[in-house]
């Protein structure tokens, strides 16, 4: 068999990765990463409103072409490899990132009439501004469409699509009215590639639109004009302006246009895959399947796991989303996660203690030496509020049981047992709602550098932790699509169950839990979950927060025993 190659290209929250990937086997041949230049690492903030986060999407075109070129030249070093025989491109992002365009398809944010206009930037994911919108759709729907809240937990999010435009169009009109569109940062890269020239001939995924936009066939596609005037009488006219119809991964988006052909030096046509978000690319590229839970582990996390589509699944009651072929067709994808988790570890360690990067690691160190319960500490994990289950953007931060004798390391490890403790949270509700989880499957650069917070998740969880064979893979789930998208080109798959059997594989390492540590945290767990539900707002929550300082006392005399 000729050789053949495939691109993978992941757009991050600070930089976008491009990697060249061998088709036969998964092998990375070459990669390049591109840090954005704007802002604050790439981010757009506004001193007078922390909820605020914006990317400017000339920070894309430059990525792309930096980061694809840099892989290629890498690639083009390795024996066998040629850039004629590369059949593919695949785009992973983040998500919920909509942007909005002019009629051309060209970032508003590239007029130089809006280039400092805030509201005319990507708005990011971890933007929390729309707060007030999310709860409007929220209750709207639930009292006039509550079928379109039953696919995402039943709550409506501020990091996603709806809720951003709906505050554009009250924070800055101008800017909502110059918009032709407005397009997810994953659908519109593959339609960069692909020279598309107007909004509308946009080829948009299934993975954006259902998890994010209330998209789903079951009413016809996005949320109806009605519903959408209901909200504020210009959402619904936009709609027009939108989509029809969304698509899963295992089509093609377009075709390499001739101009980044030439700049890349590959063959024209090639097939670019369909966009999708960078956990759902990245549970496929790390093997996710029937019984897997993929947690894709960064600034925040993102869950992933999937159910045979032909059986059915319940509504999950605080789930980011149930979506028919958001990551692999024929199946359910299943999306949770949480807001902040190295961002989490990043506040306390750069912010709070004003160190440097490699501080994490003497943290990490010394808090390895302590026992479970050991530092009387319980916290939440919700600095950036709660993703999954609670969906609440407004929630934040909490430590108990600090003494003048605790110490940095101690609230480092905290902090991990707390980010922990949501992870078993969101895991024990897919499995009330009989969503089977055999395996867990962890990448992203904290799984695989830091030993501690493996550990603690295998003891927290009580399952053990694997890890993705790649070190980058959203690239290689938006690679290995792009060698389905190639289909019967010499190399390509025609499914994306094949091609992951070749081209992903396990890590070697892996955390067991100790049974010891497990026990001890059985009992954390559970007053986790007291506060958890009473400063969450459960109504059926019950717990004595008198005396939970107290009990958290009694585990530490016994650690220390």
């Amino acid at each position: 068999m000729r050789p053949a190659f495939t691109l993978g290209v992941d757009y991050g929250t600070n930089s976008v990765r491009a990697v060249v990937v061998d088709c036969s086997d998964g092998r990375t041949l070459g990669t390049a990463v591109f840090d954005y230049p704007s802002g604050t690492e790439g981010i757009l903030l506004d001193p007078r409103d922390p909820h605020l986060a914006r990317q400017n999407p000339a920070d894309y075109f430059v990525g792309l072409t930096t980061s694809v070129r840099g892989a290629l030249a890498q690639a083009d070093a390795q024996p066998g490899f040629s850039r004629e025989r590369v059949i593919g491109i695949g785009v992973a992002t983040t998500g919920s990132t909509p942007l909005p365009v002019d009629a051309g398809n060209r970032p508003l944010a590239l007029d130089p009439r809006w280039r400092d206009a805030l509201a005319a930037q990507a708005w990011l994911w971890k933007d929390h501004t729309a707060a007030e919108e999310a709860a409007a759709i929220t209750e709207t729907a639930r009292r006039s469409a509550p079928e379109y809240l039953s696919p995402i937990g039943g709550t409506y999010s501020s990091e996603w699509f709806w809720s951003k435009i709906w505050h554009c169009r009250k924070v800055a009109p101008e800017v909502f009215d110059a918009a032709a569109s407005w397009v997810e940062l994953a659908d519109f890269m593959p339609a960069v590639l692909a020279g598309v020239t107007h909004p509308g001939h946009i080829v948009r995924g299934v993975c954006a639109a259902g998890h994010k936009a209330m998209y789903s066939e079951a009413w016809g596609g996005l949320p109806s004009r009605e519903f959408l005037c209901q909200l504020d009488p210009g959402l619904g006219p936009l709609r027009d302006r939108l989509y029809t119809k969304a698509y899963a991964a295992d089509r093609a988006a377009g075709a390499l246009a001739r101009e980044w052909a030439e700049t890349f030096g590959l063959p024209a046509g090639i097939p670019i895959a369909m966009g999708a978000f960078d956990a759902h690319y990245g549970a496929v590229g790390a093997g996710v399947r029937l019984g897997t839970f993929v947690k894709i582990i960064g600034t925040s996390t993102c869950d992933i796991a999937i159910a045979d589509a032909r059986r059915g699944i319940a509504d999950i009651p605080g789930i980011c989303g149930i979506v028919p072929g958001s990551v692999l067709p024929d199946c359910y994808g299943i999306e949770a996660g949480q807001s902040a988790v190295g961002d989490l570890l990043r506040w306390w360690v750069e912010v709070v203690c004003q160190g440097r990067e490699s501080l994490h690691a003497e943290l990490s160190r010394e808090a390895a030496r302590r026992a479970p319960g050991a530092s009387g500490l319980l916290a939440l994990d919700w600095n950036n509020g709660n993703r999954t289950i609670l969906v609440d953007p407004r929630l934040t931060g909490l430590i108990v049981g600090q003494t003048l004798h605790t110490t940095r390391a101690e609230i480092y490890r905290a902090l991990v047992e707390a980010t922990a403790f949501g992870a078993r949270a969101i895991i024990a509700r897919m499995e009330q709602y009989h969503v089977p989880i055999e395996r867990v499957v962890c990448c992203g650069g904290i799984a695989e550098k830091n030993d501690l917070f493996m550990q603690v998740y295998a003891d927290v969880i009580g399952m053990p932790m694997l890890t993705a064979g790649s070190p980058q893979t959203p690239a290689l789930g938006a690679a290995i699509a792009a060698a389905v998208a190639a289909g019967a080109e010499p190399g390509g798959y025609d499914r994306f169950e094949a091609a992951q059997q070749r081209m992903t594989a396990l890590g070697t390492r892996t955390f067991l839990p100790d049974l010891a540590a497990h026990a001890v945290y059985d009992e954390l767990y559970a007053l986790y979950g007291e506060l958890h539900d009473t400063f969450g707002g459960v109504r059926a929550a019950h717990g004595d927060l008198g005396s939970v300082m107290k009990r958290l006392l009694a585990l530490r005399e016994r650690a220390l025993s």
